[in-house]
């Protein structure tokens, strides 16, 4: 089973193939397996870089509604539950859901 640390080096890697991707074909080049990638990344470099969940509201200010919209169309339950927990909820859990979500999309 991965750890942390390789689901860390992996939505870096995954999401930085998206943003490269979007950069180059635009959103609508994007699959929603991706764009989900990228909500995820968003979701980290916020909680990673300054703790909270602000961050990634600034960098991409529906991240947590587009998140749970995705995965609820990818059939990712996990995913779309913590994408639907209130913001609040999502920061106190974020870690301790990361390794799970990341799992989960990656089996997507």
């Amino acid at each position: 089973m991965k750890t942390s640390y390789d689901h860390e080096t992996w939505i870096i890697d995954a999401g930085d193939a998206v943003i490269e991707k979007k950069a180059s074909t635009g959103v609508s080049g994007l699959t929603a397996r991706e764009r989900l990638i990228y909500c995820l990344w968003v979701a980290d470099y916020g909680m990673r870089n300054a703790g909270d969940l602000a961050t990634a509201r600034d960098l991409y200010p529906s991240f947590k509604r587009e998140g749970a919209q995705l995965a609820a169309e990818l059939s990712l339950p996990f995913t779309h539950e913590s994408f639907s927990l209130a913001t609040a909820a999502l920061q106190r859990q974020y870690f301790e859901r990361f390794d799970r979500i990341c799992h989960e999309l990656q089996g997507s």
